[in-house]
């Protein structure tokens, strides 16, 4: 029998995984996606997550693909103001190249991602959990983890509440995109004294950029979906540079307020982390590692009752601990959030407002959907 079942192949679930099966742990991963994508999504690793994968035996090779002390380039009005160093701790990379090192670090391991496997229902009893998939397969395991996002059908199977609020208005758009003829020496930023503005950060290893703008607004106010057309408008009028042409969008996002945290993050043997645990404003490069942390929590505390012995003190433990960590990240986050929002309108001001060390994690997961409840973020990603 498999001792634990993840649902989701994230950043998260992948990190879980690896733990797990680099003890003798005998684990499977489950993701509805049918393949991997390739979207930059959170973007940056804080040195927390940079020691876990050096437990994990990966972050020589993240290492080689990020970038460190990318410079960031501010513009006021159009006009260049100034240039912040960027930090030499955290490292820039795009999230899809994250979860492939992970993935490559996993088959070494002996496990796979099964993708195309969606949850259906989740049946516990004193001895473990079943899992029915889609298709109709049952898997049975020790333990289920809910590593599943933000729209995570884990904590909905359950019937966990997702408490807190969702702006009902989108406050950014994102994409992938390639500016040819842009520098990639710096993470360029665009504001004006009418506000908004455009964000492009070059992703490393690839010759796109991170694309971060406000959207934009119809003849009722209401904003436009993302498209190249739209990017190509927003460029144009914040970053007047008519040279540069926007070219092969390969993700398009839309992204709004959203803070949640789970009522809980255990329900017997079956376990919340992650983005299925709580989303939060994405100042400061928090969401992606918290949910990375999450996961060598869980597999401490899952490791020390599955081979070592331990109580089951040892996963309520884990609920303790990461809920709080949860509660302080969205007060956290928000405040950065207000921080960024007010530093951008002054030139030569940033989103480095928003953050202490590490810069580059500012965009959202994005496989969010409405919660019963309230809505929440949505695709776009």
């Amino acid at each position: 029998m498999t001792d634990v079942l993840i649902a989701g192949s994230g950043p998260t679930g992948l990190t879980l995984a690896c733990d797990l099966a680099r003890r003798g742990i005998a684990v499977r991963v489950v993701e509805q996606r049918e393949a991997p994508h390739r979207e930059s999504r959170g973007k940056g690793l804080r040195t927390s997550s940079l020691k876990v994968f050096e437990e994990l035996g990966i972050a020589e090779r993240v290492r080689a693909t990020g970038r460190t002390g990318l410079v960031l380039r501010k513009y006021f009005d159009g006009e260049h103001v100034t240039d912040t160093p960027g930090d030499d701790d955290g490292l820039l990379i795009g999230q899809w190249q994250i979860e492939e090192a992970l993935r490559d670090r996993l088959a070494e391991l002996g496990v796979r991602v099964e993708y195309g496997a969606r949850l259906e229902a989740i049946r516990q009893d004193g001895a473990g959990v079943e899992a029915e998939l889609a298709d109709g397969r049952v898997i049975r395991a020790g333990y289920l983890a809910g590593c599943d996002g933000g729209s995570s059908t884990t904590r909905k199977l359950l019937g966990i509440p997702f408490e807190g609020h969702t702006a009902q208005e989108e406050a950014m758009v994102l994409g992938d995109v390639r500016a040819p003829g842009l520098s990639r020496e710096f993470w360029h930023q665009w504001f004006t004294a009418e506000g908004g503005g455009i964000l492009l950060c070059p992703m490393p290893g690839t010759d796109s950029f991170q694309l971060q703008a406000v959207p934009e607004a119809d003849e009722r106010g209401v904003a436009r979906p993302p498209s190249l057309e739209g990017f190509q408008r927003l460029f144009d009028r914040y970053a007047r540079m008519p040279g540069i042409r926007l070219a092969d969008p390969t993700w398009l996002s839309s992204w709004r307020i959203n803070v949640r945290v789970a009522a809980r993050i255990r329900e017997g043997r079956v376990f919340l982390a992650g983005d299925a645990a709580h989303v939060h404003p994405i100042a400061g490069g928090l969401g992606m590692n918290t949910g990375i942390e999450d996961a060598a929590a869980l597999g401490r505390a899952l490791a020390a009752v599955l081979t070592g012995g331990a109580g089951e003190e040892v996963l309520d433990g884990y609920a303790a601990e990461r809920l709080a960590v949860a509660a302080a990240v969205v007060a956290d986050t928000a405040q950065r959030y207000e921080r960024v929002v007010e530093a951008v309108r002054t030139p030569g001001r940033g989103t480095e407002a928003g953050r202490d060390r590490d810069p580059y994690d500012l965009a959202p997961e994005p496989d969010l959907e409405s919660e019963p409840e309230a809505p929440e973020q949505r695709p776009e990603p």
